[in-house]
């Protein structure tokens, strides 16, 4: 979680906070007498969570027409990655790729070329196959855990190394070689429509702005008082806490957390993050990670993969396959 100041590194005051109570931000910035240009703001439902677009700009009406295109950028990201229409990218593969191969867009093919780097760099940690766990668990709306069996059934499958990314006639395509295989884009897609936003706005000739999406952000330039945006990162187990503050300009960060989606059981946290080796929560002390980069669908699946791995396993994953990828706070 974070929060957004645009003065020197340091926490914001209460009364420079604007609290919107956006998923995993709240947004901050200086008085508007502070301000050298105007900063404006929208939010909206997507991808599972709020997504916000703030940018800086003298003429309004500009700035709104630029977020409408951001928007709906990030919009036609999730129209096609989704697991959950039948009719996208993803949900046409889960239904017919186990038989055939099921043509997919350029940008769903990227995604999934990314997706599968990770997994096979981090040997099974990070796996873009695992819908099928992750609807077994849903804990959105689980009060208990499945039945151990049916969670056994889906353990240390190694699922990504089934999933065939290739050609059909000409265009990208995927085949699954298991039937369980479900792919979940949920680690990477995010990141990677938070990016495309950002393309979209530089188009329009936008040079200071964020984009906010749950856990992933993307800081352009300069914040609207000058210097870099300063991201706070929220305490975990404080929620009116920050317990690091990172100067961000022309780079993302995201965070991981088994604060964002889970459901408590005997004394146990069941959060979203899921182990593929076990096909279960991830077991770990650590409450979140919190991942810089250069671009947001690196941030994203960085996190995704690193978080609850051991300090050193985790440096190693980040220099092989992504060195511009560095944690910058855990709790």
């Amino acid at each position: 979680m974070t929060d957004i100041t645009s003065s020197a590194p340091r926490h914001p005051t209460r009364r420079e906070i604007v609290a919107l109570g956006i998923g995993a931000f709240v947004v901050a910035s200086v008085p508007l007498a502070r301000r050298r240009a105007r900063l404006v703001r929208r939010t909206m439902p997507a991808m599972g969570t709020i997504v916000e677009v703030a940018l800086v700009h003298r003429d309004p009406r500009y700035a709104q027409a630029a977020m409408d295109a951001a928007l709906a950028r990030m919009a036609t990201v999730e129209r096609i990655m989704t697991r959950f229409d039948p009719r996208s990218d993803v949900g046409r593969a889960n239904l017919g790729a186990a038989r055939e191969a099921v043509l997919v867009t350029p940008a769903t093919a990227a995604v999934i070329a990314a997706a599968l780097g990770w997994a096979h760099a981090s040997e099974g940690a990070f796996d873009p196959c695992l819908g099928e766990t992750i609807a077994l668990w849903d804990v959105e709306h689980r009060q208990e855990p499945p039945q151990p069996g049916a969670v056994r059934r889906l353990a240390g499958r190694s699922l990504y190394r089934a999933l065939g990314l290739d050609s059909h006639r000409g265009h990208p395509a995927v085949r699954f070689g298991d039937r369980n295989l479900q792919v979940d884009l949920g680690g990477i897609a995010k990141g990677y429509a938070v990016d495309q936003a950002v393309v979209t706005l530089r188009d329009w000739g936008i040079t200071q702005a964020f984009v906010a999406a749950g856990g992933d952000l993307y800081a352009m330039g300069e914040s609207d008082h000058g210097g870099p945006w300063q991201v706070g990162v929220r305490d975990p187990k404080n929620p009116d806490g920050v317990m690091a503050t990172l100067p961000l300009s022309d780079a993302a960060v995201a965070t991981s957390g088994d604060y964002f989606r889970y459901f408590d059981y005997q004394g146990r946290r069941y959060h979203h993050i899921l182990d593929p080796a076990t096909a279960a929560p991830r077991l770990t002390a650590e409450h979140s990670v919190s991942v810089a980069a250069s671009s947001c669908m690196t941030a994203d699946a960085a996190a995704t993969t690193v978080f609850g791995m051991a300090p050193e396993r985790a440096a190693q994953v980040l220099l092989a396959h992504a060195p511009d990828a560095r944690v910058v706070s855990h709790a």
